[in-house]
């Protein structure tokens, strides 16, 4: 199983709101097994500069290059974009080597 996770910070936290609905656009694409969007908690004794996380469970490679594929997220993107400073992301195996 691949795990997806990417971090963005909002360019103007008034735009929080609107990065997570047009992430919430990716929820609707059928190639993951879990996808969720949601905003920072931020209680980190060390650091809180992170607004929105996306966190996304794929069967496989094949599954996540699909999903990344899709027109959907294609949309999100270009929702998204302009309103985020930064983005950071990760895709790791979770499967037992």
């Amino acid at each position: 199983m691949i795990r997806h996770i990417v971090l963005f910070t909002a360019k103007d936290k008034a735009d929080i709101d609107q990065m997570i609905d047009g992430l919430s656009v990716l929820t609707t694409i059928p190639h993951a097994r879990r996808l969720e969007v949601a905003r920072n908690r931020k209680n980190d004794q060390l650091g809180n500069d992170i607004d929105v996380v996306v966190y996304g469970e794929f069967d496989n490679e094949t599954e996540l290059a699909a999903y990344k594929a899709h027109d959907l997220y294609q949309e999100s993107i270009k929702r998204v974009r302009p309103l985020r400073e930064l983005r950071f992301a990760a895709d790791y195996n979770a499967s037992a080597e």
